[in-house]
């Protein structure tokens, strides 16, 4: 995108994404990280229910359709419903590098509306590495990978420890999410990484 802001700039310095040995397949599902997230569980009633998949290199597709309780203006999106689809569109890349990370900033363009009823397909992939730093960029479009430009997003997270979440987390879902066996099953897919 043209119009990157500075902070979203990655540095002279930065290297190339490397997608990680170990990462899924191309075409490969991700799944939740989190049965509770409104972006991605299938646990909360309202939340996006938003399906990601592995793509080559490291990037993904994902898709979510836009709910009548996703609404802001009568029958269409709320745009921070689609801010959260690109978020979490945007952290899913982190499965592809096997990193723990969170969102330090994200920049949105909104092109034009996407109505209730409507699937929003997104593309998104990591540009460059800078040390804990994560470039990454998003694009959604209404109906399929050919349909038009809805949004846009340029990112930056930060990679962390999962002690972020155990420091900063409410202690009972914390611990829910760590006697859950899918979710020990993923937090141990991330112990490779130093």
């Amino acid at each position: 995108m043209s119009g990157i802001s500075p902070s979203l700039k990655p540095p002279a310095g930065a290297v190339k994404p490397v997608r990680h040995a170990e990462a899924p397949a191309p075409g490969e599902l991700l799944g939740a990280h989190y049965g509770q997230c409104f972006g991605c569980g299938g646990e909360q009633a309202h939340g996006l229910h938003l399906e990601a998949r592995a793509g080559g290199g490291v990037s993904l597709t994902a898709e979510f359709t836009v709910q009548s309780a996703h609404q802001g203006a009568p029958g269409l999106a709320h745009g921070g419903v689609l801010a959260t689809a690109l978020d979490e569109t945007l952290g899913s890349l982190n499965w592809l590098l096997r990193t723990i990370a969170v969102t330090g900033r994200l920049e949105t363009d909104f092109v034009r509306p996407v109505p209730v009823g409507t699937v929003l397909y997104l593309e998104a992939e990591v540009t460059a590495v800078a040390g804990r730093k994560i470039y990454s960029t998003a694009t959604g479009r209404i109906g399929g990978p050919d349909g038009p430009v809805a949004v846009r997003a340029d990112a930056l997270f930060i990679e962390v420890k999962v002690d972020h979440f155990i420091d900063n987390g409410r202690p009972e879902e914390i611990r829910a999410a760590m006697n859950d066996p899918d979710q020990a099953r993923r937090a141990r897919a991330f112990e490779v990484n130093p």
